[in-house]
């Protein structure tokens, strides 16, 4: 298949998801794999789950069908919250969805009974992130106007850190998340099964022995995948940063001049770009674009390369200190960050390889792998 291409190690994820989900069972925490980054393709989840995770959390319910119809058999979790418009489609396919909204779980109160369901939820809590969660102050209130209806089932109290507001998780909120915890367990005679503490940012407080031992559940994507904590991008001990890599092919290469000759104006994106005279450089044209990647986010993995900028479909490289080795028709390696390998995974203009369950041999030379 011509065009751009993703590999995905799919042993370094399996061993990546081992390495973290070893370090949480050490304090009683599992973990919920979350494949979303990956449109919940079902070869990630599969590696996901050799490697220990106990269930696989996704943001999408057309990801959880294609997971289901390849038949991976498993429970899964919707991580973002119904909407209304969706609700009997999430008591028929999801085991868990997490929830903030009175009017969203009466509605998957009335779906669940029309199929004769129970419908598992985790209440979200705001610990000051300020994306989804109930206000702590309301959290009592809220509780008391969903104990009572039928077809749910509430199975834990769980927060979201560091995605909106960058807030950290710290020994100090998570021990408001079991104190809220236990006012719902004592106020309505409740024992919660998960005190859900958040994703791949709470790896640096677990890896301390800091977390509180009743949080007993964590979501984690990037850690799993990239190898990273994600409040500073830190690599993790004993886990491959490199599950992931972008191939492009060099479809022009030639000398130019590295400033623009002509007034100049916006972009095709709005901008009004700039540049420094380095005098004639050799560029290479690659047959990706921000269409399809977040070029912030893709770092050459030959060191002599430098990533110029990018259009709708072509991403411009100087490859001058490499010029010699480089010709029209080689492929260019890329890692990749969160932001890029979201992008890049949803792109139907990219092809996904998993690895080793196929080898499919490159039309020409690949430089920097």
């Amino acid at each position: 298949m011509a065009g751009p291409y993703v590999t995905i190690d799919l042993e370094k994820i399996a061993h990546n998801a081992r390495t973290l989900t070893r370090l949480c069972a050490r304090y009683g925490i599992a973990v919920t794999g979350v494949t979303k980054v990956t449109c919940g393709l079902p070869e990630v989840a599969q590696a996901m789950l050799r490697g220990g995770v106990v269930s696989v959390g996704e943001s999408r319910l057309q990801n959880i069908h294609r997971l289901r119809a390849s038949g991976l058999n498993t429970s899964y979790m919707l991580l973002r919250i119904p909407p209304l418009s969706e609700v009997d489609d999430v008591v028929a396919a999801v085991d868990i969805s997490l929830n903030s909204e009175v009017t969203v779980i009466a509605a998957l109160s009335a779906a669940a009974c029309r199929r004769g369901l129970v419908h598992a939820i985790l209440i979200m809590v705001d610990l000051g992130d300020l994306r989804e969660g109930v206000w702590p102050a309301d959290l009592l209130p809220f509780v008391r106007d969903i104990i009572a209806l039928p077809g749910i089932r509430i199975v834990g109290l769980g927060t979201n850190l560091s995605c909106y507001g960058g807030v950290m998780p710290s020994e100090d909120n998570m021990l408001q998340l079991v104190d809220y915890a236990r006012q719902i367990e004592c106020t309505f005679g409740l024992l919660l099964q998960y005190i859900s503490g958040g994703n791949s940012s709470a790896l640096p407080l677990i890896a301390a022995g800091k977390m509180p031992s009743r949080v007993n559940h964590m979501r984690m994507g990037e850690g799993i995948l990239l190898g990273r904590e994600t409040i500073h991008r830190t690599a993790w001990p004993d886990t491959f940063q490199d599950a992931f890599c972008l191939y492009a092919e060099v479809i022009e290469h030639k000398t130019k001049p590295s400033v623009p000759i002509g007034e100049t104006g916006e972009d095709a994106f709005g901008c009004k770009p700039t540049f420094a005279d380095h005098g004639q450089r050799v560029r290479a044209i690659l047959d990706i674009g921000r269409e399809d990647v977040d070029v912030a986010g893709l770092q050459p993995l030959d060191g002599r390369l430098t990533i110029l900028g990018a259009s709708s479909d072509h991403l411009l490289v100087d490859v001058t200190a490499a010029a010699g080795a480089i010709q029209v028709g080689d492929e260019l390696a890329f890692s990749l960050n969160y932001s890029a390998l979201l992008a890049t995974m949803t792109s139907p203009y990219v092809a996904k390889r998993p690895l080793p369950a196929m080898t499919i041999p490159c039309p020409g030379r690949v430089v920097g792998s």
